[in-house]
């Protein structure tokens, strides 16, 4: 069965139902050593996969550079969404700052296209809001990237209900990237429909909770000593053993099915609704072709019943501070 196809808002890009986050192509999961991304990239668009997404904070930029050398010669089958507005510091001598003034927007698109190797860029997103910025700012000035004809479509990643809101009535927004996986769902109250009332499309980022919901994950010494995982809430301080039984619940059903549990998790989440695309990453193609028979999933009603019992111990983020930013209004 080949890969269906999504519309991302109203009037957004059609892409392959899951996409493939390219986050693996960085040190923040290990790094990627022995692994080829064009190898990985170029299996994930044979399979039908056709929205790689990146951001330049990504390496930084090693995911972007390794994304341009993979779809090169084969651009006319990526939609190429890359991300702007966090910058990280050399070495991470400090903790990454959020910039989103005029000024930035316009310099990091030349960057992105130039190490992308693209004449255009299909999804630009805003990576965090700046609080120092209101949105109208920033979005004007995205918008002028798409009337120049270096961006298609504009997004935002993690916004609040009222960045959102602001954002749309400056430029109509495609999608909106936020985590939202059957371990973090507190964005159906109240972003997930205001994203479906403005035709927003919905781009789930750790689909597979880090990882976790995969049922691989049994200990912290599974990790490179450079994870990021190693110092996340969920995976520590005595959360780690309560969301293994959570997982077995996912365990269960994927048991049920003759599937993987990561199948069953990225069944759960095209499930949501026909505007999700959830972008699960991963520098293996044996997983990545795991993550595309998803597709092939069909979950119950009775299955979804028992997957939404699942709930995860812990904060989504090391910092909290990093999720829904709200810019303040724009002054008069």
């Amino acid at each position: 069965m080949a890969l269906p196809r999504r519309t991302l808002g109203a009037d957004g890009p059609t892409v392959g139902a899951i996409g493939l986050g390219c986050m693996s192509f960085s040190p923040t999961y290990g790094g990627f050593d022995g692994v080829n991304p064009t190898d990985v990239i170029h299996r994930a668009l044979d399979l039908g996969v056709t929205l790689l997404d990146t951001a330049d904070v990504y390496g930084p930029l090693t995911s972007e550079l390794a994304v341009g050398k993979a779809i090169a010669g084969r651009r006319d089958e990526v939609v190429v969404a890359t991300k702007f507005g966090i910058m990280a510091s050399p070495a991470g001598s400090q903790p990454p700052v959020v910039i989103g003034t005029p000024e930035y927007v316009r310099t990091s698109v030349d960057g992105s296209l130039s190490r992308l190797g693209v004449d255009y860029i299909d999804l630009y997103y805003q990576h965090r809001a700046d609080l120092n910025v209101p949105i109208e700012e920033t979005v004007g000035a995205m918008a002028e990237l798409v009337a120049a004809g270096k961006v298609r479509y504009l997004g935002l990643s993690e916004a609040s209900v009222d960045t959102i809101r602001r954002a749309a009535a400056v430029h109509p927004i495609a999608a909106l990237q936020s985590e939202w996986s059957l371990w973090s769902r507190d964005i159906e109250a109240e972003v997930v429909p205001t994203c479906r009332e403005l035709g927003i499309g919905i781009v789930p980022f750790s689909p597979l909770g880090r990882g976790m919901l995969t049922g691989r994950i049994t200990s912290l010494d599974e990790f490179a000593e450079d994870d990021m995982r190693r110092n996340h809430p969920r995976f520590r301080d005595g959360a780690l053993d309560a969301n293994l039984q959570a997982v077995d619940v996912v365990r269960g059903v994927a048991t049920a099915h003759g599937v993987a549990p990561g199948q069953v998790a990225l069944a759960w989440s095209l499930a949501r609704g026909p505007d999700v695309v959830p972008i699960p990453g991963t520098k293996r193609i044996t997983y990545l072709e795991e993550n595309v028979g998803s597709a092939d999933v069909d979950l119950s009603p009775d299955d979804l019943d028992r997957l939404d019992s699942v709930t995860a111990v812990g904060e989504r983020w090391v910092d909290p501070t990093w999720i829904y930013r709200t810019t303040p209004p724009q002054t008069t």
